[in-house]
């Protein structure tokens, strides 16, 4: 009897701690962390924005449901056609439970975006549009040594290749 309890005893620990590692290996939230804080945004190569400079923010809101982006572009030294007062929102959400993670990107010019979220390594996280009529949009942000880097990538209709349309990268303000 004393061995039945026991055995009992340590499966029901055993199956706790499984689903303990289950539920934090299934949270999807945990490889979005490394966002989290504000970040320098310097842009890079040529393009309307070559040389902004700017920030963006990434914070957990609505207790946690939804990891926010706030951008803004600070200095900026562009031509014309540029907007210089650019301001941006991203929202990362789950909209039901064990669903993979979406987002919807909106900004002052009146864009909008939706995203399906992959992490296809550690601290790389990629939010790519539906392929349909007009062209596909791609997201990049990849943390590696400190240094924050992304990408905004846009292929046309039929074509297999990503065209970089801006590039940034920098470091952490705060955590």
């Amino acid at each position: 009897m004393k061995a039945l309890c026991t055995a009992l005893i340590l499966g029901f620990l055993v199956l706790r701690q499984s689903g303990i590692a289950a539920s934090e290996a299934s949270d999807p939230w945990q490889a979005l962390h490394f966002l989290e804080g504000t970040w320098e945004a310097h842009t890079a190569g040529g393009g309307a924005a070559a040389g902004a400079l700017g920030w963006y923010s990434f914070t957990k809101e609505l207790k946690g449901h939804v990891l926010a982006r706030h951008g803004e572009v600070s200095g900026c030294q562009a031509p014309r056609e540029f907007d210089c007062q650019h301001t941006d929102l991203l929202y990362v959400y789950q909209e039901l439970p064990g669903q993979p993670l979406a987002a919807i990107y909106l900004d002052n010019e009146g864009h909008v975006l939706h995203y399906e979220v992959s992490v296809p390594a550690p601290d790389t996280v990629v939010f790519l549009s539906a392929a349909g009529h007009g062209p596909q949009f791609r997201l990049t942000y990849q943390l590696e040594k400190g240094v924050m880097s992304g990408k905004f990538q846009m292929r046309a209709p039929g074509q297999k290749d990503w065209n970089s349309y801006l590039e940034w990268s920098g470091k952490q303000r705060t955590p």
